[in-house]
């Protein structure tokens, strides 16, 4: 494909919101498109560079704000589906995009002649009257380009470089070698007595899978991205669980073509070397040193304080689940396999509450209209409507359109619920188009889950853990939507890392709210609503087995913080990965066998393959300050219009334009508090 007329992605989208034609693209289409954004973001920022005149924000900020807008046209378009429907063809692009990508990036943020204008406009800012968000934009720009490696001479550039292309490279091969693994992993059944415990929609979905693979007569149980799985907690049979347990910690760890264990060490030592080039000590230092955090020790003092009473926590559950198996006619010592099928055990004897025996409950569309859709419209008063219409890129994906109360236009919000071969795991939210007043653009949104299909005709059953991913990413989907910037870099969830999840843990209050919870918890069936007394024992049992999840979510950031803490001299020695997570997890005191970690390094995808290396503190992090924000919430009447607009005017209406702990300040009246946490997940003295 040489003709430009004739490339899709080379044309202005004629489709609603910019939303691009996927229909008309092929694989053929991007790496030629790759190829002419790359070349005229370069023509602009030379355009921007070769001005004689001295550096205004019009000639230079402006500019730089509106340079580069085919570029990220195509990127968001294309990976978009390279991580929801990643075909072989897509993989191979991907591979050849990710140097191309990183020596483009590093060109444009490297270049010197730009830095010394952005740098020029940074040490005149206080003689300068710009409006807050374009003194900020000046802030950041500066404060990024310098923590990338601008004010360097050109042989440390050089060697930056080559070290930026490696790791685009590796994080490539590890996600790659992740998702061909976990496929090739999913664990085969014969007989359905096997798999007995799961429900009727679960077992529909098992021999779908089984059937897409040609394999007909059999069942298919696939993998999650963490290392739990949630059929664990119905499946009676134990020989069962230990296989789909067993299968998960494998992942990457196996040997063969899939194995990630020296692609992460080669990862680590080469951000470590970055770091030390860039004038930090570790790889952790130099991602918090432009966090909230701050810097490695403000994030480990908080794990560490987490940490001792979570696994005293897990190890009183622990003792619980152990005095259940005893009691029964064949004892046996409790395994990580075993935690989630007793748990509910407990769960059923202490609370009188069986939850895999609520997704009658729990169906998916009834979830999404009048669960999630719902709380929305009674919080923000935005209203979804599905636009048939539009098609996306995956037959799979649905597309809505979103109005603002007074009926304006605001953007499109896609879902896109199920599992397959060709997506990764996980879930997750991101743009396809971002909204920016200097562009002229209106936002589209994606949100990806990882729910088993059921075969055609069968109602789509979710659990109470889906059901809470999917409010928690449309909390990510409300931020991208609602974010009202001028200029692109601030655009939906561009906000510090260990901020972006702050919203969408916020959203997740819903779920339990009672005039919400009782809209969309409908029996498939009968539409009975769920039992008044079912939602008291919810909700009393929220801090049970807190241990156990605080656990195994510390000790997978403590092993990213682990990693990511090597100075690069210790990251140059002879690593052994089994002996080091183990080393570490002893270290802070969460090696308890029977409670692992939540991501083991060589399928940890946030911190090797995705966005979150040294961040994925983040989380628990950011739940200091959602914590607070319920509290802040019930304090002051809950699902009201009034409480919505607040949250949205000062918090995720304002994108990245401001200071995060700022805006917070703003909506809050003061800074967060951590106590509320410590409550919520019976962390408190």
């Amino acid at each position: 494909m040489t003709d430009a007329s004739l490339n899709p992605l080379l044309t202005p989208s004629t489709l609603p919101y910019a939303l691009p034609p996927y229909g008309d693209i092929r694989p053929e289409h991007y790496l030629p498109a790759f190829e002419q954004a790359f070349a005229d973001h370069r023509a602009e920022i030379s355009a921007i560079t070769r001005v004689r005149s001295m550096p205004t924000f019009e000639n230079t900020m402006e500019a730089l704000e509106r340079s580069g807008e085919l570029l990220g046209s195509v990127a968001r378009t294309f990976y978009t589906v390279s991580s929801a429907d990643a075909t072989d063809a897509i993989q191979e692009i991907e591979e050849t995009l990710a140097p191309l990508m990183s020596a483009h990036n590093d060109a444009i943020q490297l270049d010197g002649e730009l830095y010394w204008r952005v740098k020029t406009l940074h040490d005149h800012l206080d003689t300068t009257d710009l409006e807050p968000e374009q003194r900020y934009l000046v802030e950041r720009h500066y404060r990024e380009m310098s923590q990338a490696g601008a004010g360097l001479d050109d042989a440390a550039k050089a060697r930056l470089t080559e070290l930026n292309q490696r790791l685009s490279t590796l994080t490539t091969t590890f996600e790659k070698n992740l998702l061909a693994d976990t496929n090739d992993l999913a664990v085969v059944f014969s007989d359905p007595a096997e798999l007995d415990g799961l429900t009727e929609g679960e077992l529909s979905a098992a021999a779908q899978a089984a059937a897409d693979r040609g394999l007909d007569g059999k069942y298919v149980v696939t993998l999650t991205l963490f290392t739990g799985h949630p059929y664990l907690s119905t499946l009676t049979d134990r020989e069962s669980r230990r296989r789909i347990m067993d299968a998960s910690r494998q992942r990457g760890s196996r040997g063969g073509a899939y194995d990630n264990r020296e692609v992460l060490l080669e990862i680590v030592r080469l951000r470590a070397e970055r770091a030390r080039l860039l004038g930090y000590s570790s790889h952790a230092a130099y991602v918090t040193s432009d966090e909230t955090a701050g810097s490695p020790e403000a994030v480990h003092d908080l794990l560490r304080r987490l940490a001792a009473p979570a696994a005293r926590n897990a190890a009183r559950e622990q003792q619980a689940l152990q005095a259940i198996i005893d009691a029964g006619d064949a004892p046996f010592a409790l395994e990580a396999h075993d935690w989630a099928y007793y748990t509910e055990r407990v769960r059923a004897a202490e609370y009188d509450l069986d939850r895999t025996a609520l997704r009658p409950w729990f169906e998916a569309e009834r979830v999404l209209r009048d669960g999630v859709f719902h709380a929305a419209t009674e919080l923000y008063g935005v209203t979804f409507t599905e636009r048939h219409d539009l098609a996306a890129y995956h037959p799979d994906a649905r597309v809505f359109e979103v109005h603002n109360a007074d009926g304006s236009a605001l953007g499109l919000f896609i879902l896109d619920l199920y599992t397959r071969d060709s997506k990764r795991g996980g879930a997750w939210m991101n743009s396809i188009v971002s909204q920016s007043r200097l562009r002229g653009t209106a936002p589209v949104v994606v949100n990806n889950l990882n729910v088993p299909k059921p075969a055609p005709g069968k109602p789509t059953m979710l659990t109470l853990d889906e059901v809470t991913t999917l409010f928690h990413e449309f909390g990510h989907a409300l931020h991208g939507l609602f974010a009202t910037v001028t200029y692109p870099h601030f655009a939906g969830t561009a906000v510090f890392r260990d901020f972006v999840e702050f919203p969408s843990q916020v959203n997740e209050m819903w779920i339990y709210w009672p005039e919400v919870l009782a809209n969309y918890a409908k029996h498939v069936d009968t539409g009975e609503p769920l039992p008044a007394e079912v939602l008291e024992k919810l909700q009393a049992s929220e801090v049970f087995n807190q241990g156990f999840a605080t656990s195994e979510y510390l000790a997978a950031s403590w092993l990213d913080q682990a990693w990511h803490s090597l100075s690069a001299d210790q990251a140059a020695t002879d690593i052994d990965v089994a002996a080091f997570e183990a080393s570490a997890l002893a270290d802070i005191g969460l090696d308890n066998p029977v409670v692992p970690t939540r991501y083991s390094s060589t399928y940890f995808a946030h911190v090797f393959s995705g966005g979150y290396s040294a961040g994925y503190y983040s989380y628990i992090w950011s739940e200091v300050l959602d914590a607070d924000t319920v509290e802040w919430f019930r304090d002051n009447g809950g699902l009201e219009r009034a409480n919505g607009q607040r949250f949205r005017d000062r918090l995720l209406g304002v994108g990245g334009s401001k200071d995060p702990l700022q805006a917070y300040r703003e909506f809050r009246g003061r800074d967060a508090e951590i106590e509320p946490l410590l409550k919520r997940r019976g962390l408190a003295d």
